[in-house]
């Protein structure tokens, strides 16, 4: 089922993050974080494709130190991925890892100490073209908001981001974009939505500190979801106590699933019941492991039976219906082959990896005539 997504983004001023752009009507960025040591410069390269390869757009790091800036120096030598600098406290770090090429500087208001060093800050990002974030978050607000609002809330949060907005109008800077994280949903959606309409800078969503692999995806899918789905956000960071890599995965499946952004596989799945009539659990794990290396876009349904198998596969590209005594497979809606459940993830593996192949030269082509 092809349909276009429904959501009418809101209109937000572009920066670049590297050749990403964020905002103006770019596509949604995923980005994640490095928790490699910074220092181990083999080790965080390392993650840092791995997190690339994934599919992420923007890689942040770390940089808690000088040492770990003059690691940064070496990190940037061997990575063409956009990097963000993650800068708290020191704010002579933002300025050491600006001279060694950073994408980006991100720094927290509630942290990074007096005007002056941030005018610093802002300076060195002007001379050297290079955007900020400002990163405002519930577990690290000015110690006077705390004390204003007894404790994190919405207001308190829109309150820190609008001291730094007006800080950076001043000193006439307006290359930044902007985060209010807190791992409560409620907390996290409310100060988005009243920032969202009072600025027009783009916006870096995320709930803080979700949580594990499955409880972060949920509340992730759920804060951010909501968000999306109001036009909210131009770039975005699921936080999970797991594998950057996951955060990436678990990114594009929101951006998939609201049809903001597509790479790779869409798989159609049945949960499996006792009418199925091959292991749908077993065969969907196999595919999704054997396939992950696809990028290009397109929709593989596996349908367990005939109930529901033929009409979703024939909305797809390639689509699968169990059956007795062989199972279905669709090409382009039509029936094209049948398969035995020996043979059926091998079968299937194939057929999907022509099509991508199909997929990729029809878009290559589409690409050299534009």
């Amino acid at each position: 089922m092809h349909f276009e997504s429904p959501i009418k983004r809101r209109h937000s001023r572009q920066i670049m993050v590297g050749n990403v752009p964020v905002g103006g009507g770019a596509p949604i960025s995923v980005q994640s974080m490095t928790n490699t040591e910074t220092c181990d410069v083999d080790a965080t390269v390392a993650q840092i494709r791995a997190i690339a390869d994934a599919g992420a757009d923007i890689v942040r790091v770390s940089i808690p130190s000088m040492d770990a800036a003059e690691a940064f120096k070496k990190i940037r030598q061997q990575i063409d991925t956009p990097l963000v600098a993650d800068i708290h406290f020191d704010y002579k770090i933002a300025l050491k890892v600006a001279e060694y090429g950073v994408d980006c500087l991100r720094i927290n208001p509630g942290n990074i100490g007096n005007k002056d060093r941030v005018r610093a800050v802002v300076d060195c990002a002007r001379d050297k073209n290079i955007p900020i974030r400002i990163g405002v978050n519930a577990g690290s607000l000015e110690k006077d908001l705390q004390k204003k609002y007894g404790e994190p809330t919405p207001d308190a949060l829109v309150e820190s981001a609008f001291r730094q907005i007006q800080y950076f109008d001043e000193l006439d800077f307006h290359e930044y974009k902007l985060s209010l994280k807190a791992s409560d949903i409620f907390m996290t959606v409310e100060a988005y939505r009243k920032i969202a309409s009072q600025i027009d800078n783009p916006l870096h969503l995320g709930i803080t500190e979700a949580g594990g692999l499955r409880s972060g995806t949920v509340k992730s899918s759920i804060g951010l979801g909501l968000l999306l789905m109001d036009g909210i956000g131009d770039t975005l960071r699921v936080s999970l106590a797991a594998d950057p890599v996951q955060e990436i995965k678990v990114g594009w499946d929101m951006l998939r699933s609201l049809k903001l952004r597509n790479r790779g596989i869409n798989f159609i799945a049945c949960p499996s019941c006792s009418r199925q009539n091959f292991d749908v659990i077993k065969t969907m794990n196999e595919l999704e492991e054997r396939l992950e290396d696809i990028v290009v876009p397109m929709d593989v349904a596996v349908i367990g039976c005939i109930v529901n198998g033929p009409g979703e596969a024939k909305e797809a590209d390639i689509g699968l219906a169990g059956g007795s005594p062989n199972n279905l497979i669709y090409q382009d809606g039509k029936p094209n082959s049948k398969t035995k459940n020996e043979t059926l993830v091998d079968d299937l593996e194939k057929m999907i990896r022509d099509k991508a192949s199909v997929k990729e030269r029809e878009l290559a082509n589409i690409i050299a005539k534009n």
